[in-house]
């Protein structure tokens, strides 16, 4: 029907100027004399110029889109150059470019003037034009295509057209530098620093090795002892198991971006310094990879984080206990803007093997806790997870906070 009524109004343009034209000429033909020709011939070339201008197609105007800054992350400059290709030479006087995005984000964020510019174009084939958007907002924005509006010297005939040019741009989170260091695990004889757990598989022996102060008495290979009368241990498959259990939620929060944030960082870092994670993410939708250690793994991760939004419905506490990867969760670290005592009572119950739990809390700089949040973190002290809060300024220094903890 907009197609229709478009055409129809092009059509009223037209029938306009032949109208001005029979007109000009009849005037000339009645009144005669010098001033009623010369307005004839002065309104000939531009009404003659219309009608022509009328047939030729703007629809075989080839586009092209070049994103010059393919990898952004948020806050950097996205820089784009359209390229426009005429098949014809037909001389025009202006053409109005504009770049159309149903983004709204990237329409909230920005002035539409910025996808909008004029260009002069007389009898040029080719004709580009490069834009540059400041401060780019994380996500997923889509580039839907170039509308073109050409007209000729009045504005009798003005014809605009849509040329379709799909193209995404994916704005990554920030990302921190961070100094990395493996969240303390607690074992039988003491302490150490380490990305893994490394459990003994204690149902399959794989041979036996002198004793060593330390082995458990049920490691005994009496039987060998009853031979040699020297004290030999059994031998075991050592089985690794993951853990750092990584966990963010979607829900609406105003620290959400901050979160995105951080938890983009705490993986790039886990991943630079060869160590491993898994990775769950819950909103509307569940996001889970049981790994992530290579740059590959990584990349996968960023891209979720790119286009995540805060859309978590459901409590989140009433999700963990549900998903099955929690239960094998031994070292749990939550990111979250804003800590519940649903989700204090929830990690426990979902993670059966749990050892330790971290949380990191995000806050905006400069943002006071409130009275609340003090006694949900207290709450959490007790139950002997780890609280750490933390705004942009301090993300650098999060898993060092944590060690001093």
């Amino acid at each position: 029907m907009k197609r229709i009524n478009s055409s129809l109004a092009l059509g009223v343009r037209l029938l306009f100027v032949i109208f001005l034209l029979i007109s000009a000429f009849t005037f000339a033909m009645f009144q005669g004399g010098f001033v009623s020709w010369f307005i004839f011939y002065t309104v000939l070339p531009f009404a003659l110029y219309s009608i022509i201008f009328f047939f030729i197609p703007i629809s075989k105007i080839q586009v092209e889109r070049f994103i010059q800054t393919p990898q952004i992350r948020k806050g950097e400059k996205l820089i784009v150059t359209v390229k426009l290709i005429r098949t014809s030479r037909f001389p025009m006087l202006y053409l109005v470019v504009k770049e159309m995005t149903q983004s709204l984000q990237l329409i909230r964020h920005m002035d539409s003037s910025q996808l909008k510019t004029v260009k002069m174009v007389g009898f040029q084939r080719t004709i580009e034009w490069t834009y540059e958007i400041d401060h780019m907002p994380r996500g997923e924005h889509t580039l839907d295509g170039i509308e073109i509006t050409v007209s000729d010297f009045f504005g009798w005939v003005k014809k605009s057209q849509i040329l379709p040019l799909k193209q995404m741009v994916l704005v990554y989170p920030n990302i921190t530098e961070m100094i990395f260091m493996p969240i303390e695990t607690r074992y039988e004889q003491g302490a150490v620093a380490s990305p893994f757990t490394i459990v003994k598989d204690t149902t399959m022996a794989t041979g036996v090795r002198d004793y060593q102060p330390g082995d458990r008495v049920s490691w005994i290979h009496w039987k060998s002892f009853a031979r040699t009368q020297t004290l030999r241990t059994k031998e075991f498959e050592d089985r690794e198991s993951q853990e750092l259990f990584i966990i963010t939620d979607r829900k609406p929060s105003d620290n959400f971006e901050e979160q995105i944030e951080l938890t983009a960082s705490v993986l790039q870092a886990v991943v630079r310094n060869q160590a491993s994670a898994a990775f769950l993410s819950l909103g509307a939708t569940r996001f889970y990879f049981p790994m992530v250690k290579s740059e590959d793994q990584l990349q996968r991760t960023m891209f979720h984080l790119a286009k995540v939004e805060d859309d978590l419905k459901k409590p989140i506490e009433q999700m963990l206990p549900r998903d099955p990867a929690m239960s094998s969760a031994t070292s749990v670290l939550l990111i979250t803007g804003d800590l519940t005592a649903g989700l204090i009572e929830a990690i426990p119950k979902s993670a059966k093997n749990l050892r330790q739990c971290t949380v990191f809390v995000v806050i905006k700089k400069g943002e006071k806790l409130s009275k609340q949040a003090g006694v949900m973190h207290k709450l959490a002290r007790s139950r002997g997870m780890i609280i750490h809060v933390l705004s942009p300024d301090h993300f650098a220094n999060a898993f060092t906070e944590v060690g001093r903890s």
